[in-house]
């Protein structure tokens, strides 16, 4: 399958097609917010972003971000050629329960060690996610756990016809 053609990105803008593969980490100074069941269980200006080509930034938050009681861990996981292996947590708030809807990697690779810990959630499985007070989109498809915001230009993988780039 071709590469598609990159979105150009405008001021203020960056393309996904402009991200390296293999991921990048890096910290983010941004305010990262989530809702669910009309409660605010995350937040926090101290999240890492990842950054891989044809996908938006995915966020991981401190564990600490998350209210108390909020994250409980869910059975399964998986398996990130980056990564390494991943956790699943479900979420619960204002009577909401979000099955395996947060992960995490407790034991990274060494080029992620610093999100050891750190929980990243599926915007699409929560009622509302914000960073830097804009509400996220989530991305496309269900498998992946990006967030797109106006800042960030695809196309994304995830879309249909994608699962070959």
């Amino acid at each position: 399958m071709p590469r598609p053609q990159p979105i150009p990105p405008g001021p203020g803008q960056e393309s996904v097609w402009d991200y390296p593969r293999p991921p990048r980490l890096e910290r983010t100074s941004r305010r990262v917010e989530i809702w669910l069941g009309g409660v605010k269980i995350a937040d926090t200006a101290a999240a890492y972003r990842v950054l891989e080509t044809s996908h938006p930034p995915t966020y991981y938050l401190p564990p600490e971000a998350f209210l108390s009681g909020v994250l409980t861990p869910a059975p399964g996981g998986s398996v990130c050629e980056w990564k390494g292996e991943a956790s699943y947590w479900t979420l619960s708030a204002g009577g909401r329960v979000a099955e395996a809807a947060g992960w995490s990697y407790e034991r990274p690779t060494p080029a992620f060690r610093e999100i050891a810990g750190h929980v990243a959630v599926y915007a699409g499985r929560m009622d509302e996610c914000r960073v830097d007070g804009v509400r996220v989109t989530p991305q496309p498809g269900g498998f992946y756990g990006g967030w797109i915001t106006p800042d960030v230009v695809g196309p994304f993988k995830g879309e249909p016809g994608t699962w070959g780039w």
